[in-house]
């Protein structure tokens, strides 16, 4: 079984964002070591940003490592000029697709003040999926999504309320089950260790994460960790899904281990890591 985290960073500069390590540079070889040490075989790489040249670290990456790292990349949205770059994005190395997390200041209110209003057609005619943090926009996430079937879209950190734990952080499920009737809209189980308040493995979230699954399937339900701002050890997050989620198994173990987000993204991995 291959598997592939659905999200981590790594960066060069930039003072790291939340609850990540607190460190200037967290480099490719520094993750290899990590993944290798948790039995991961091949990453999606996020380039924060905070780092201003993290795309081009991840490009970099992706061509010396083809197999280890994918990535979905940004650009400044508010920066008109910056909008041509979108048919050619996945031109770059290793780039599959978008993504921009909504957090930093100034970008919380994008999805609703008409700055990313020209994206979701512009991605949809280059075939770029795009993901984003909608736990606190998901019925206009809906909304988007029916605009542009065409459109893949993925929603980070299971949809879950940002910086909350426990029950309150599943608070978003009555408004996030029901965009999994749209076929388009995926969903990455990634950073869920970072929303209990016990030890693990996480009984606590269980459930939770068990109605994600059976509300979007194998298919469109992605593993990942966000490794950087975890409470447990790399292997935890990864065993947490392999060894202590009975419901989760065989087929549909291995497409959210890994397989369903390399389809997703059409990342073709030519060989073992």
């Amino acid at each position: 079984m291959q598997i592939i985290d659905a999200q981590v960073h790594i960066w060069g500069s930039g003072t790291p964002s939340g609850q990540h390590r607190q460190t200037a540079r967290y480099t490719a070889g520094e993750l290899i070591a990590e993944m290798d040490a948790a039995g991961v075989d091949g990453a999606v790489l996020h380039p924060p940003s905070w780092d201003p040249g993290s795309n081009e670290m991840a490009i970099a990456a992706a061509a010396t490592y083809p197999n280890r790292f994918c990535s979905l990349g940004w650009f400044p949205l508010d920066d008109p000029a910056q909008r041509g770059r979108i048919t050619t994005w996945k031109q770059q190395a290793g780039m599959l697709g978008l993504r921009w997390s909504l957090t930093r200041a100034g970008q919380e209110h994008w999805h609703e003040d008409g700055t990313m209003d020209w994206l979701w057609p512009a991605a949809e005619r280059a075939g770029t999926p795009v993901a984003t943090m909608a736990w606190h926009f998901l019925p206009l996430f809906g909304r988007i999504a029916e605009r542009h079937p065409h459109l893949k879209l993925i929603i980070d950190h299971l949809g879950l309320v940002r910086s909350a734990q426990g029950a309150a952080a599943f608070e978003t499920l009555a408004e996030l089950l029901p965009l999994a009737r749209l076929p388009n809209v995926a969903v990455k189980a990634t950073g869920a260790p970072g929303y209990a308040t016990g030890a693990y493995p996480f009984p606590e979230l269980h459930d939770g994460l068990h109605r994600i699954f059976d509300a979007f399937g194998p298919h469109r339900f992605f593993w990942g960790t966000d490794i950087t701002r975890m409470p447990c050890s790399y292997r935890q997050c990864v065993t947490m899904f392999t060894e202590e989620l009975p419901w989760l198994k065989g087929a549909d173990l291995e497409r959210v281990m890994g397989r369903g987000v390399c389809d997703w993204l059409g990342w073709f991995r030519t060989s073992p890591a």
